[in-house]
């Protein structure tokens, strides 16, 4: 009976408290569980020799309500500080492992940036490399379009110069390559000669055409014949042929004795007619006669020694070096270099060659010769009908091109 009744008086005291421990745990609950068995054998052993007695149970049932909860207040405390601490732990642990996380994302976000630059690199170096390609493509592709273009042009002018060819035609041919020789001959080899016979045989061509719109063409190719007559002729060889003949000719040249300057001019003195002069006429005899065996001469200046051999060698050697030069400027055409080298041959040969000798008068009269020469010529600068004949050419083809690709379309 007593236990039931303080059964009965617990339970509406957990019923008020339970209001105020609705976060407890299920150890909580344990707890309580515990906390009333160990009350009810208490309540049990105590003597109650009246039990019907309200007033002596009433104070106990009190007091262990307030034990009760006293210790539901520590439990919840413990409860809750148990709660906070394991929200707390959660809440760092959540806090940690949100900036792994954050550190990662991070990481990740770096590399997916820089995967993202060295593709964008990756992608503008191929766009280059492509556009390059695409460029040298279009270079190489408007090349051989051009070739093509070239060689369909080259091959309408075949077509037409087969096809529209006249049987006079290859006379104007002629004649152009006459002139383009005649052209060569005279700026290259300045041969004046050559080139009046070429264009003069290529007007001979262009008469035999009998072509009346040709006649600009004669007329400028007569002007240009006028002009290589007016060119003066320069025997060149002939001039070289003299040249080697005198240089052959040095070594056989004498060299003059010791260069004396001249004597004083001394008055013959004449025996006179007075006998009173009989002294001086017996001198004037004596002195006539001793003339006869030893002559006395005062000369007044510098003596020039005889050259040694070895220089007598060099002075012929400069002088065949003198002559050289002078041929090499014959073909050359250089007026001045050839004067000069001819004057100074001259001048050497007057000064160390012995001048009474035939053979040196003649060499000297002959480089004196020489050296009057005129060996540099004023060529006209370029040929007219040169220019007048390939227009003429081009004209034709032009029609002839013309007329092909009518017939065509």
């Amino acid at each position: 009976m007593t236990s039931k009744k303080n059964n009965g008086h617990v339970e509406p005291e957990e019923n008020k408290t339970a209001p105020n421990q609705a976060a407890m745990t299920e150890e909580n609950s344990a707890v309580d569980t515990e906390s009333q068995d160990v009350t009810s054998p208490e309540t049990a052993s105590e003597p109650s020799p009246d039990d019907t007695a309200p007033v002596d149970s009433k104070p106990k049932n009190e007091e262990l309500e307030e034990k009760q909860g006293k210790r539901g207040v520590k439990l919840a405390t413990i409860a809750i500080v148990i709660a906070v601490l394991i929200g707390g732990g959660l809440t760092f642990y959540i806090q940690e492992k949100n900036q792994q996380q954050q550190a990662q994302i991070a990481a990740l976000q770096s590399e997916l940036n820089q995967a993202k630059q060295a593709m964008q690199a990756q992608l503008d170096q191929n766009q280059q490399q492509i556009l390059s390609k695409a460029t040298e493509l279009s270079h190489r592709a408007d090349t051989v379009l051009e070739q093509q273009q070239k060689s369909i042009e080259s091959l309408q002018l075949a077509m037409a110069d087969v096809k529209g060819r006249r049987p006079n035609d290859w006379l104007l041919a002629e004649a152009d390559y006459l002139v383009k020789l005649a052209g060569r001959k005279l700026f290259l080899e300045h041969d004046a000669v050559s080139a009046t016979k070429l264009m003069e045989s290529a007007d001979q061509r262009i008469a035999a055409l009998n072509d009346p719109s040709l006649v600009p063409l004669r007329k400028s190719m007569a002007n240009d014949i006028t002009k290589l007559k007016g060119v003066p002729l320069v025997d060149r060889e002939g001039l070289v042929l003299r040249l080697t003949a005198l240089q052959q000719q040095v070594d056989s040249l004498p060299l003059a004795n010791a260069i004396l300057p001249e004597a004083q001019a001394v008055e013959a003195r004449q025996v006179s007619q007075d006998v009173a002069d009989w002294k001086d006429n017996l001198m004037t005899s004596l002195q006539e006669f001793s003339e006869n065996f030893i002559t006395f001469r005062t000369r007044d200046g510098n003596v020039i020694p005889l050259l040694s051999p070895e220089q007598h060698f060099y002075l012929k050697e400069n002088i065949k070096a003198k002559l050289e030069t002078a041929i090499k400027a014959v073909y050359v055409e250089q007026q001045e270099i050839y004067t000069t080298a001819l004057a100074t041959a001259g001048d050497w040969s007057q000064a160390f060659f012995n001048q009474d000798a035939n053979n040196v008068r003649e060499f000297n009269q002959a480089l004196g010769m020489l050296g009057q020469q005129t060996i540099q010529v004023d060529y006209p600068v370029k040929l007219d009908t040169q220019e007048v004949l390939s227009d003429v050419i081009r004209d034709r083809l032009r029609r002839e091109v013309t007329t092909l690709i009518t017939e065509e379309k």
